[in-house]
């Protein structure tokens, strides 16, 4: 299996997951269906229009390829007909999204390092593709984004490491295939303990007072 081959998979199982995470949002916060369609879209395109853009893929995969627009649909009806199933909305919206930070931060580094972006861009922009969905979905949401949060477990920082592993692979020449799904996996279980054991990231410490 080719390493495009592994992008394309990568990315619309990200797609179909990010948006999941988002309609369930949405069912969440009682949108109607319109929202529902729109934050799932949302949340699925978000990150790889930005990177698109970034790399000069213009139009964006998102608007060139029916697919992209497809998956994220059916995402957001199956879910709207299938979320009674769900008791609990918020831990599956955190599943979700955790599944899709992988996939999305795996993606976005290997489509960077195909463009000839050096390593450490690459890894920036795998973050981007990453984090961007969920920005707009909690934005849209009038939620104050995960990604800036004081008390939020880990976010960026297990994407960061999984396009990390992506690119140092890349740069060692191994077999990317096997890597790039491992790095993927590897993102989703740092999340997942990271949400379980309340993991932060460092703040500043504080002034002394006077």
């Amino acid at each position: 299996m080719s390493a495009s081959t592994v992008v394309s998979v990568l990315e619309l199982a990200g797609l179909y997951v990010f948006a999941t995470s988002g309609a369930l949002m949405a069912i969440q916060k009682k949108f109607d269906v319109v929202g529902i369609v729109i934050l799932a879209l949302l949340t699925a395109l978000g990150g790889g229009i930005v990177r698109d853009v970034v790399i000069g893929n213009t139009p964006p995969a998102a608007f060139s390829n029916g697919i992209y627009l497809i998956i994220p649909l059916i995402a957001a009806a199956v879910t709207f007909f299938a979320h009674p199933l769900v008791h609990r909305l918020s831990f599956p919206v955190l599943v979700f999204d955790a599944a899709g930070l992988g996939l999305f931060c795996v993606t976005g580094t290997l489509k960077a390092l195909e463009c000839h972006l050096g390593p450490v861009q690459a890894v920036l922009l795998g973050v981007v593709t990453a984090v961007g969905g969920g920005v707009l979905r909690d934005i849209t949401a009038r939620e104050t984004p995960a990604l800036v949060r004081v008390e939020t477990d880990l976010y960026a920082i297990p994407a960061g490491a999984g396009a990390t592993i992506v690119a140092v692979a890349d740069r060692a020449g191994l077999h990317m295939p096997v890597i790039a799904t491992s790095a993927a996996l590897a993102v989703f279980l740092f999340r997942i303990l990271a949400m379980v054991r309340h993991w932060t990231a460092p703040t500043a410490p504080a002034g002394r007072k006077r």
